[in-house]
């Protein structure tokens, strides 16, 4: 089996952008690859960090992800910034990376724009830091949108230019692109994001989620209820492609294209399946916070390994460089 690597930022509590638009492919593929899935508190550092909540959103970050149906026997769920390989790894490649490669990474420029008190140098080199943490582990696919697909491209070469100069030791890795679009907020006019404020909690309660539905944009052509509408210009039906069945979903179509259901109770059918989906992962959720010491150990067992599988790496990377090891497998 090949070896998947990916990771995300412990932004705290999941939404459904997370979940549709990655993990539930994460679960997916897990079954098909060896996996390793990464809490990368690293990378959170280059914007903003609080250090007295950032435990609480890791910690947090893990127990939503299990809730989600990663499986603790198949895949290993770690938090970065407890395997010091990936700062090892990241230095290593910066002397291999040329600058020129990181100043045109679209990513990075959006980002500078955005953040504009506080284009530090981690926010330049975080792909390299990306490249480190995938590397570190052989992978060989990395599940990403398309706005990642750049920063894989640079990982491949940064491979490249390490191989060349110090011989064969890193596979090229391999986008792999997720079938889901890219999901917009509930205001319809943003990727679901929970610094836009725009999102639905996995574990939020069921009177929130629908105080949020009731409200999000829809089709803008349906101004009054007996307006026909375009579903595919409308939000919410871009959400019921993602998780109603067929045969509903063709009625759905049909009703809204003619008027003969009214957005209110598109939004109440939505609300029904999302809550079937949502209502296992609340309750994993919920059980297993309630044994916070079991997570913490697994979270620790977790990265003893990914560290052993970090120093094999770590010492076959000084061995070619000519650097003597200051320890042993």
């Amino acid at each position: 089996m090949k070896v998947l690597f990916t990771g995300i930022q412990p932004t705290g509590d999941l939404h459904i952008g997370n979940y549709f638009g990655a993990v539930r492919n994460w679960v997916r593929l897990q079954h098909e690859y060896i996996s390793y899935i990464c809490v990368v508190d690293l990378h959170a550092l280059v914007i903003f960090n609080d250090p007295k909540t950032m435990p609480q959103r890791i910690f947090d970050m893990a127990v939503g992800l299990y809730a989600c149906g990663i499986d603790m026997e198949k895949t290993t769920l770690f938090v970065q910034s407890e395997v010091p390989g990936h700062a090892d790894l990241t230095w290593i490649f910066n002397t291999v990376t040329p600058l020129g490669e990181l100043e045109r990474m679209t990513q990075f420029k959006d980002k500078a724009q955005q953040h504009r008190k506080n284009v530090n140098a981690g926010l330049l080199d975080y792909p390299v830091l990306q490249a480190a943490d995938i590397l570190l582990y052989k992978g060989e696919v990395v599940p990403v949108g398309e706005d990642q697909v750049q920063h894989i491209e640079l990982t491949r070469e940064i491979a490249r230019y390490f191989n060349k100069r110090y011989g064969s030791t890193f596979p090229e890795c391999e986008a792999l692109l997720t079938e889901t679009p890219r999901i917009m907020g509930l205001d319809g006019d943003q990727k679901m994001s929970k610094s836009k404020g725009n999102t639905i909690g996995l574990i939020e309660d069921k009177e929130e989620i629908w105080k949020k539905l009731s409200v999000a944009k829809t089709d803008p052509a349906r101004i009054r209820r007996n307006d026909p509408g375009t579903p595919e210009k409308c939000n919410i039906y871009s959400y019921h492609k993602l998780i109603t069945p067929e045969t509903e979903l063709a009625e759905i179509h049909q009703g809204c294209s003619t008027a003969a259901i009214g957005c209110i109770d598109c939004k109440k059918i939505l609300f029904k399946n999302l809550m079937a989906e949502l209502d296992p992962i609340r309750n994993k959720y919920h059980a297993l916070t309630a044994k916070p010491k079991e997570v913490h150990e697994l979270l620790a067992e977790n990265a003893k390994k990914c560290t052993l599988q970090a120093k094999k790496t770590i010492l076959e990377v000084k061995e070619k460089m000519g650097l003597k090891p200051v320890w042993k497998i």
